[in-house]
């Protein structure tokens, strides 16, 4: 007799942080599977440390280092400093790469990113940008 072993891949599923209402069940919208994560990455590389209660290591320095010049130095700092954040605190992601392009004309960042969720095989790719708040 056979059997017959299929791999199981894990579902993720976070709440969507602006809380909208589903409009039919009428509870708070949730992002799953790839959503999720990749809503996961922004916001930890958009949180500072020590601004989320009780879990004040949870972040990175990427919002401090956007007030520094701009140069190929603070591009550098930056993508080390997304990697560092992604490696130590979500276990979901492994990073491939990282482009960091610095827009003078914006005066912001333009960030490439490339990473595989654990237990898929297909790449994902976001693009976003950084700039000051203040």
């Amino acid at each position: 007799m056979a059997t017959v072993v299929t791999a199981t891949t894990r579902k993720y599923k976070d709440l969507d942080l602006s809380f909208t209402a589903h409009p039919i069940k009428k509870d708070v919208n949730k992002h799953v599977d790839e959503m999720a994560v990749i809503n996961s990455v922004k916001n930890l590389i958009s949180t500072s440390r020590y601004e989320r209660p009780f879990q004040p290591q949870l972040g990175s320095g990427v919002r401090a280092l956007l007030f520094e010049n701009m140069d190929s130095i603070t591009s550098s700092a930056l993508k080390r400093e997304i990697v560092q954040t992604l490696e130590n605190y979500e276990p979901r992601v492994i990073v491939k790469s990282v482009a960091v392009s610095p827009d003078y004309e914006n005066n912001s960042y333009s960030i490439g990113m490339t990473f595989l969720i654990v237990n898929r095989t297909d790449p994902i790719t976001i693009n976003f940008f950084l700039q000051r708040d203040r």
